[in-house]
C-alpha cells in the first residue's frame, strides 16, 4: 500500500510542477498548455496550486490501513519467531536422538555391561541385566525418537 502511494506522489511531482503556457493564435483565440507552441509567441503562466485537503473519511481510511498494516507485521513476526522457535527445537530433538541412537548401538555391540559399585569398581551385570538393560534403552529411544 505504501508503494502504490509513493508511487503515486512520484508520478504526480512532474504534473505539479510543470509550467503552463498561454498563447494567442491568429484567430485571436486564447490557448492554454504544458508545452510552448513552436510558431506563435507564448507567455509561461504560473499556476497557484491550493494544498489538497484531505476530509476526514479518507484520514479515518488511512489510519485503518495503518493499523490494519501494523497488525500485519505484528502477527507476521510473531509467526516467524514460533517457527523458529520450533525450529531450534526440532533441531534440539535430533541432536538428542542421534545421541540416543548412537549409545544404543554401542550397547548392541558390547559384550557385557557394568555398573561402577562405591569404590568405583566395575562391576559386570549378568546376561539377563544386560538384555534388560538393552530392551529398556531400546524402548526410550523408540518413545523418544519415533521416525
Amino acid at each position: 500500500m505504501k508503494g502504490l502511494i509513493f508511487t503515486f506522489l512520484i508520478m504526480a511531482a512532474p504534473i505539479t510542477q510543470a509550467g503552463a503556457y498561454r498563447w494567442v493564435d491568429e484567430n485571436g483565440q486564447t490557448h492554454f498548455g504544458d508545452r510552448p507552441p513552436a510558431n506563435a509567441v507564448s507567455d509561461e503562466v504560473h499556476l497557484d496550486i491550493a494544498p489538497s485537503s484531505i476530509d476526514s473519511v479518507a484520514s479515518e481510511r488511512k489510519q485503518r490501513v495503518n493499523e490494519f498494516l501494523q497488525q500485519a507485521e505484528k502477527e507476521r513476526n510473531a509467526r516467524e519467531q514460533a517457527q523458529a522457535s520450533q525450529a531450534t527445537k526440532a533441531a534440539k530433538h535430533r541432536v538428542h536422538c542421534e545421541s540416543l541412537e548412537a549409545r544404543l548401538k554401542y550397547l548392541k555391540s558390547v559384550s557385557g555391561i557394568y555398573r561402577l559399585n562405591k569404590d568405583g569398581e566395575r562391576v559386570f551385570v549378568n546376561d539377563d541385566e544386560n538384555e534388560r538393560i538393552r530392551n529398556e534403552f531400546r524402548s526410550r529411544v523408540q518413545n523418544e525418537c519415533k521416525n
